[in-house]
């Protein structure tokens, strides 16, 4: 008799949360007592435009399955101009991204108020399923070229 041993599929979520409006956002979710998955886990950032796109590559390459990027409201960034820079620089990566095989679903952005826990809460809820809908994702070092 041959014992299978199956675990469940557990998506590993990263979100990167700008400190002024997504980080406080979460921060109601939770004081609000909102549900959203503990596999998401949030990196907060000074700004959206903080966030490198070599950040989201590592995130994929260290096991990531989902990367999300929450900021602030276009025109209401703390920065003034951070979050158009951000959501350029997204563009570009996602379409980098689905070069290298990453499935489009995989990324997201999201703007989220600091008054928008609700939101926020929906949002991650959202996302985790969309994840758990695509399943595991394959590692960025795996779609290199190896030598047999």
């Amino acid at each position: 008799m041959q014992v299978e041993n199956k675990k469940e599929f557990r998506p590993k979520i990263v979100a990167f949360c700008c400190n002024w409006c997504s980080y406080a956002g979460a921060d109601l979710a939770g004081s609000s007592r909102l549900a959203y998955p503990a596999d998401v886990k949030i990196i907060r950032v000074p700004c959206s435009c903080r966030v490198n796109p070599m950040f989201i590559l590592r995130a994929f390459q260290r096991g990531a399955d989902g990367v999300i990027l929450c900021g602030c409201h276009p025109g209401d960034c703390h920065y003034t101009t951070g979050n158009y820079y951000a959501r350029r620089r997204m563009t570009l990566l996602f379409s980098m991204l689905d070069y290298l095989g990453v499935e489009n679903g995989r990324t997201r952005v999201e703007w989220v108020s600091a008054a928008e826990g609700v939101k926020f809460s929906t949002t991650m809820n959202e996302f985790v399923e969309k994840i758990y809908s695509l399943g595991e994702n394959v590692r960025l070092e795996d779609l290199r070229c190896k030598k047999d």
